[in-house]
Protein backbone atom coordinates (compact mmCIF):
# COMPACT_ATOMS: atom_id res chain seq x y z
CA UNK A 1 0.00 0.00 0.00
CA UNK A 2 1.58 3.42 -0.75
CA UNK A 3 2.30 6.41 1.82
CA UNK A 4 -0.27 8.32 3.09
CA UNK A 5 1.08 12.15 2.47
CA UNK A 6 1.04 14.10 5.20
CA UNK A 7 1.58 18.15 5.44
CA UNK A 8 1.59 19.99 9.01
CA UNK A 9 0.04 23.40 8.87
CA UNK A 10 1.30 25.83 11.59
CA UNK A 11 1.09 29.90 11.89
CA UNK A 12 0.81 32.93 14.20
CA UNK A 13 -2.22 32.86 15.70
CA UNK A 14 -5.08 34.74 13.71
CA UNK A 15 -3.32 34.14 10.22
CA UNK A 16 -5.81 32.66 8.96
CA UNK A 17 -4.92 28.45 9.21
CA UNK A 18 -8.79 27.95 9.84
CA UNK A 19 -9.60 29.66 6.81
CA UNK A 20 -6.83 28.05 4.53
CA UNK A 21 -8.53 24.78 6.03
CA UNK A 22 -12.04 25.70 4.78
CA UNK A 23 -10.81 26.29 1.46
CA UNK A 24 -8.48 23.23 1.02
CA UNK A 25 -11.84 20.85 2.46
CA UNK A 26 -14.53 22.47 0.84
CA UNK A 27 -12.96 23.26 -2.51
CA UNK A 28 -14.61 20.56 -5.21
CA UNK A 29 -10.66 18.93 -6.01
CA UNK A 30 -12.03 15.32 -5.53
CA UNK A 31 -9.05 14.12 -3.00
CA UNK A 32 -10.72 13.02 0.47
CA UNK A 33 -8.35 14.47 3.16
CA UNK A 34 -8.21 13.67 6.78
CA UNK A 35 -7.41 16.64 8.72
CA UNK A 36 -6.21 16.11 12.23
CA UNK A 37 -7.13 18.63 14.77
CA UNK A 38 -4.11 19.71 17.99
CA UNK A 39 -7.01 20.89 19.42
CA UNK A 40 -10.51 22.19 18.65
CA UNK A 41 -10.05 25.59 19.96
CA UNK A 42 -12.58 28.95 19.32
CA UNK A 43 -11.29 28.68 15.67
CA UNK A 44 -12.50 25.42 14.93
CA UNK A 45 -14.11 24.26 11.89
CA UNK A 46 -17.67 25.37 11.45
CA UNK A 47 -20.25 22.95 12.18
CA UNK A 48 -22.08 23.66 8.97
CA UNK A 49 -19.66 21.70 6.91
CA UNK A 50 -19.83 18.73 9.34
CA UNK A 51 -21.97 15.73 9.13
CA UNK A 52 -22.53 15.29 12.39
CA UNK A 53 -21.01 15.71 16.14
CA UNK A 54 -20.59 12.85 17.20
CA UNK A 55 -18.79 11.82 20.76
CA UNK A 56 -16.08 10.11 17.81
CA UNK A 57 -13.03 11.74 17.47
CA UNK A 58 -13.23 11.39 13.70
CA UNK A 59 -16.00 12.97 11.95
CA UNK A 60 -16.94 12.98 8.36
CA UNK A 61 -17.70 16.34 6.40
CA UNK A 62 -20.19 16.80 3.73
CA UNK A 63 -17.84 16.44 1.01
CA UNK A 64 -15.99 13.07 2.42
CA UNK A 65 -13.34 14.65 3.95
CA UNK A 66 -12.62 13.89 7.80
CA UNK A 67 -11.73 15.97 10.03
CA UNK A 68 -10.44 14.47 14.09
CA UNK A 69 -9.16 15.96 16.94
CA UNK A 70 -5.65 14.06 18.76
CA UNK A 71 -7.80 11.95 21.64
CA UNK A 72 -4.67 11.11 23.36
CA UNK A 73 -1.32 11.67 21.40
CA UNK A 74 -0.34 12.27 17.82
CA UNK A 75 0.86 9.02 16.94
CA UNK A 76 -1.98 6.80 18.06
CA UNK A 77 -4.33 8.76 16.04
CA UNK A 78 -2.58 8.74 13.23
CA UNK A 79 -2.15 4.53 13.43
CA UNK A 80 -5.94 4.54 14.49
CA UNK A 81 -6.62 6.79 10.91
CA UNK A 82 -4.28 4.66 9.06
CA UNK A 83 -5.90 1.53 10.34
CA UNK A 84 -9.80 2.75 9.62
CA UNK A 85 -8.29 3.69 6.59
CA UNK A 86 -6.85 0.07 5.42
CA UNK A 87 -9.76 -1.60 6.53
CA UNK A 88 -12.21 0.07 4.33
CA UNK A 89 -13.77 2.07 7.30
CA UNK A 90 -12.66 5.55 6.23
CA UNK A 91 -12.01 6.85 2.68
CA UNK A 92 -9.19 9.63 2.30
CA UNK A 93 -6.12 10.31 0.73
CA UNK A 94 -3.95 12.57 2.41
CA UNK A 95 -3.87 13.93 6.15
CA UNK A 96 -3.09 17.95 7.52
CA UNK A 97 -2.43 17.95 10.71
CA UNK A 98 -3.35 22.10 12.18
CA UNK A 99 -0.74 22.42 15.23
CA UNK A 100 -1.84 24.94 17.46
CA UNK A 101 -1.02 28.88 17.40
CA UNK A 102 2.31 28.55 19.68
CA UNK A 103 2.91 24.71 18.79
CA UNK A 104 6.12 24.07 17.67
CA UNK A 105 5.79 21.91 15.07
CA UNK A 106 9.42 19.50 15.58
CA UNK A 107 7.43 16.99 17.80
CA UNK A 108 5.05 16.60 15.30
CA UNK A 109 7.68 16.42 12.43
CA UNK A 110 9.65 14.08 14.43
CA UNK A 111 7.05 11.97 14.97
CA UNK A 112 7.04 10.75 11.23
CA UNK A 113 10.83 9.62 11.38
CA UNK A 114 11.32 8.30 15.04
CA UNK A 115 7.73 6.09 15.18
CA UNK A 116 7.89 2.89 13.23
CA UNK A 117 3.87 2.78 12.92
CA UNK A 118 3.89 5.95 11.57
CA UNK A 119 6.74 5.82 9.43
CA UNK A 120 5.30 2.72 7.98
CA UNK A 121 2.27 4.19 6.77
CA UNK A 122 3.03 8.16 6.27
CA UNK A 123 5.21 10.16 4.48
CA UNK A 124 5.38 13.76 5.59
CA UNK A 125 5.17 16.03 2.57
CA UNK A 126 6.13 19.47 4.12
CA UNK A 127 5.14 21.91 6.69
CA UNK A 128 3.38 25.04 6.11
CA UNK A 129 3.45 28.04 7.98
CA UNK A 130 0.98 31.13 8.07
CA UNK A 131 2.12 34.26 8.87
CA UNK A 132 -0.56 37.39 9.28
CA UNK A 133 1.25 40.45 8.13
CA UNK A 134 -0.32 42.80 9.88
CA UNK A 135 1.04 41.08 13.33
CA UNK A 136 4.13 39.42 12.19
CA UNK A 137 6.37 42.36 13.57
CA UNK A 138 4.87 41.75 17.08
CA UNK A 139 5.03 38.19 17.15
CA UNK A 140 8.11 38.01 15.90
CA UNK A 141 9.86 40.26 18.63
CA UNK A 142 7.65 38.81 21.57
CA UNK A 143 7.31 35.05 20.39
CA UNK A 144 10.06 32.51 19.82
CA UNK A 145 7.51 30.21 19.21
CA UNK A 146 6.56 32.62 16.01
CA UNK A 147 10.37 32.74 15.02
CA UNK A 148 10.75 28.43 15.56
CA UNK A 149 7.17 28.21 13.23
CA UNK A 150 8.88 30.54 10.94
CA UNK A 151 12.21 28.53 10.31
CA UNK A 152 10.64 25.09 10.49
CA UNK A 153 8.58 25.94 7.37
CA UNK A 154 9.17 24.41 4.01
CA UNK A 155 7.03 27.03 2.83
CA UNK A 156 5.71 29.96 3.78
CA UNK A 157 1.71 32.01 3.14
CA UNK A 158 2.07 35.67 4.16
CA UNK A 159 -1.68 36.25 5.30
CA UNK A 160 -3.45 39.53 5.54
CA UNK A 161 -1.11 41.53 3.59
CA UNK A 162 -3.70 43.86 1.80
CA UNK A 163 -4.06 45.51 5.66
CA UNK A 164 -0.61 46.98 5.40
CA UNK A 165 1.31 48.88 3.30
CA UNK A 166 3.60 46.88 0.15
CA UNK A 167 7.15 48.26 2.16
CA UNK A 168 6.14 46.73 5.19
CA UNK A 169 5.36 43.54 3.42
CA UNK A 170 8.72 43.73 1.49
CA UNK A 171 10.26 44.51 4.91
CA UNK A 172 8.29 41.42 6.30
CA UNK A 173 9.79 39.19 3.78
CA UNK A 174 13.28 40.38 4.01
CA UNK A 175 13.28 39.27 7.56
CA UNK A 176 11.38 36.08 7.04
CA UNK A 177 14.12 35.20 4.37
CA UNK A 178 16.72 35.98 7.08
CA UNK A 179 15.35 33.28 9.49
CA UNK A 180 14.33 30.49 6.22
CA UNK A 181 16.03 31.22 2.97
CA UNK A 182 14.68 27.73 2.00
CA UNK A 183 11.03 28.44 1.99
CA UNK A 184 9.22 30.06 -0.96
CA UNK A 185 6.80 32.69 0.13
CA UNK A 186 4.14 34.26 -1.18
CA UNK A 187 1.37 36.23 0.32
CA UNK A 188 -2.35 34.81 0.34
CA UNK A 189 -5.27 36.50 0.22
CA UNK A 190 -8.16 34.87 2.53
CA UNK A 191 -7.24 31.95 2.13
CA UNK A 192 -7.23 31.31 -1.66
CA UNK A 193 -4.18 28.79 -2.57
CA UNK A 194 -3.89 26.85 -5.16
CA UNK A 195 -3.72 22.73 -3.89
CA UNK A 196 -0.55 22.74 -6.12
CA UNK A 197 0.97 25.58 -3.89
CA UNK A 198 -0.12 23.29 -0.62
CA UNK A 199 0.37 19.28 -1.18
CA UNK A 200 3.27 17.34 -2.88
CA UNK A 201 5.44 20.13 -1.83
CA UNK A 202 8.13 17.11 -1.09
CA UNK A 203 9.63 19.55 1.71
CA UNK A 204 10.82 16.57 3.54
CA UNK A 205 12.34 14.00 0.80
CA UNK A 206 15.81 13.96 0.34
CA UNK A 207 16.25 15.05 -3.13
CA UNK A 208 19.33 16.69 -5.09
CA UNK A 209 17.78 20.10 -4.86
CA UNK A 210 18.60 22.44 -2.07
CA UNK A 211 15.81 25.10 -2.48
CA UNK A 212 17.63 28.77 -1.13
CA UNK A 213 16.50 31.99 -2.72
CA UNK A 214 19.58 32.42 -4.77
CA UNK A 215 18.07 35.92 -6.13
CA UNK A 216 18.06 36.80 -1.95
CA UNK A 217 21.55 35.64 -1.61
CA UNK A 218 23.17 37.40 -4.79
CA UNK A 219 21.69 40.68 -3.67
CA UNK A 220 22.78 40.75 0.09
CA UNK A 221 26.06 39.48 -1.65
CA UNK A 222 26.10 42.20 -3.58
CA UNK A 223 24.71 44.85 -1.89
CA UNK A 224 27.23 44.50 1.54
CA UNK A 225 30.00 42.15 -0.52
CA UNK A 226 32.91 44.87 -0.43
CA UNK A 227 32.76 45.81 3.87
CA UNK A 228 34.20 43.16 5.83
CA UNK A 229 32.44 43.14 8.61
CA UNK A 230 28.92 42.78 6.55
CA UNK A 231 29.78 39.72 4.52
CA UNK A 232 27.53 37.82 6.76
CA UNK A 233 24.62 39.36 5.82
CA UNK A 234 22.91 36.31 3.99
CA UNK A 235 23.00 34.92 7.51
CA UNK A 236 20.98 36.90 9.35
CA UNK A 237 23.38 39.19 11.16
CA UNK A 238 24.47 43.45 11.26
CA UNK A 239 20.84 43.99 9.27
CA UNK A 240 19.60 47.22 10.31
CA UNK A 241 16.69 46.56 8.10
CA UNK A 242 13.58 49.16 9.29
CA UNK A 243 11.50 45.15 10.03
CA UNK A 244 13.99 44.65 12.41
CA UNK A 245 13.89 47.88 14.57
CA UNK A 246 11.11 48.76 16.94
CA UNK A 247 10.28 51.88 16.83
CA UNK A 248 12.04 53.94 14.26
CA UNK A 249 9.47 56.51 13.70
CA UNK A 250 10.68 57.83 17.12
CA UNK A 251 14.27 58.20 16.54
CA UNK A 252 15.60 55.65 19.06
CA UNK A 253 17.04 53.35 16.51
CA UNK A 254 16.72 49.82 19.06
CA UNK A 255 18.64 47.23 16.44
CA UNK A 256 16.28 43.92 16.29
CA UNK A 257 18.15 40.63 15.87
CA UNK A 258 16.14 37.31 15.67
CA UNK A 259 17.63 34.70 17.45
CA UNK A 260 16.14 31.95 14.67
CA UNK A 261 18.92 32.57 12.28
CA UNK A 262 19.90 30.55 8.43
CA UNK A 263 23.53 30.51 7.58
CA UNK A 264 24.77 28.82 4.25
CA UNK A 265 27.98 26.82 4.00
CA UNK A 266 29.60 25.83 1.16
CA UNK A 267 32.72 23.93 0.32
CA UNK A 268 34.54 22.93 -2.82
CA UNK A 269 36.59 20.65 -1.16
CA UNK A 270 35.48 16.72 -0.75
CA UNK A 271 33.92 15.87 2.67
CA UNK A 272 35.61 12.88 4.10
CA UNK A 273 32.39 10.81 5.30
CA UNK A 274 34.16 9.27 8.58
CA UNK A 275 34.55 12.59 10.02
CA UNK A 276 31.70 14.52 8.88
CA UNK A 277 29.58 11.66 10.64
CA UNK A 278 31.63 12.07 13.74
CA UNK A 279 31.48 16.02 13.15
CA UNK A 280 27.47 15.90 12.68
CA UNK A 281 26.89 13.51 15.25
CA UNK A 282 28.69 15.15 17.92
CA UNK A 283 26.90 18.59 16.81
CA UNK A 284 23.17 16.96 16.98
CA UNK A 285 23.70 15.44 20.57
CA UNK A 286 24.72 19.08 21.65
CA UNK A 287 22.90 21.36 19.74
CA UNK A 288 19.85 19.02 18.15
CA UNK A 289 16.93 20.92 20.26
CA UNK A 290 18.13 24.45 18.61
CA UNK A 291 18.50 22.98 15.28
CA UNK A 292 15.36 23.38 13.12
CA UNK A 293 15.70 22.52 9.83
CA UNK A 294 19.31 21.98 8.37
CA UNK A 295 19.34 20.27 4.42
CA UNK A 296 22.38 19.59 2.11
CA UNK A 297 24.18 18.62 -0.95
CA UNK A 298 27.27 17.26 -0.52
CA UNK A 299 30.52 16.45 -2.14
CA UNK A 300 31.79 12.85 -0.23
CA UNK A 301 35.20 11.32 -0.69
CA UNK A 302 34.41 8.16 -2.88
CA UNK A 303 31.47 8.38 -4.19
CA UNK A 304 30.21 9.58 -7.61
CA UNK A 305 26.76 10.51 -6.17
CA UNK A 306 25.86 13.87 -4.89
CA UNK A 307 24.69 13.17 -0.78
CA UNK A 308 21.59 14.42 0.57
CA UNK A 309 21.72 14.94 3.89
CA UNK A 310 18.71 16.60 5.92
CA UNK A 311 17.60 16.94 9.62
CA UNK A 312 15.16 18.31 11.98
CA UNK A 313 16.53 18.29 15.48
CA UNK A 314 18.60 15.71 16.45
CA UNK A 315 17.02 13.04 13.68
CA UNK A 316 19.39 13.44 10.76
CA UNK A 317 19.26 11.13 7.43
CA UNK A 318 21.25 10.74 4.14
CA UNK A 319 21.07 9.22 1.33
CA UNK A 320 22.97 8.78 -2.15
CA UNK A 321 21.20 10.78 -5.27
CA UNK A 322 21.94 11.28 -8.88
CA UNK A 323 25.57 10.73 -9.93
CA UNK A 324 27.69 14.28 -10.49
CA UNK A 325 27.31 15.04 -14.11
CA UNK A 326 30.17 14.96 -16.58
CA UNK A 327 31.23 18.30 -15.97
CA UNK A 328 29.55 19.56 -13.51
CA UNK A 329 31.70 21.58 -10.47
CA UNK A 330 31.52 18.93 -7.23
CA UNK A 331 30.98 21.31 -4.52
CA UNK A 332 29.03 20.87 -1.36
CA UNK A 333 26.18 23.28 -0.01
CA UNK A 334 24.33 23.39 3.39
CA UNK A 335 21.88 25.31 4.84
CA UNK A 336 21.09 25.61 8.90
CA UNK A 337 18.12 27.07 10.12
CA UNK A 338 18.22 27.40 14.36
CA UNK A 339 18.40 29.24 17.42
CA UNK A 340 21.46 31.03 18.24
CA UNK A 341 23.33 28.14 16.25
CA UNK A 342 27.30 28.19 16.92
CA UNK A 343 28.10 29.36 13.74
CA UNK A 344 31.99 29.63 14.21
CA UNK A 345 31.64 26.05 16.01
CA UNK A 346 30.22 24.25 12.69
CA UNK A 347 32.31 26.20 10.27
CA UNK A 348 35.34 25.42 12.11
CA UNK A 349 34.20 21.50 12.34
CA UNK A 350 32.65 21.26 8.63
CA UNK A 351 36.12 22.83 8.02
CA UNK A 352 38.05 19.92 9.24
CA UNK A 353 35.69 17.35 8.06
CA UNK A 354 36.97 18.48 4.93
CA UNK A 355 39.61 16.17 2.62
Amino acid sequence: MSLIPATILTGFLGSGKTTLLKRVLTEAHGQKIAVVENEFGEENIDNDILVSDTQENIIQMSNGCICCTIRDDLRATLADLAQKKRKGELEFERVVIETTGLADPGPVAQTFFMDDEVAEQYLLDSILTLVDAKHAAQQLNDRQEARRQVGFADQIFISKADLVSQEDVDALIHRLKHMNPRAPMRTVHFGEVALKEVFDLRGFNLNAKLDIDPDFLSVDDHDHGHEHHDHDHEHGEHCNHPSHQHGHDHGHHHHHDDDVKSFVYRADKPFDPAKLEDFLGAIVQVYGPKMLRYKGVLNMLGTDRKVIFQGVHQLMGSDLGPLWAEGEARSSKMVFIGIDLPRDILVQGLDQALV
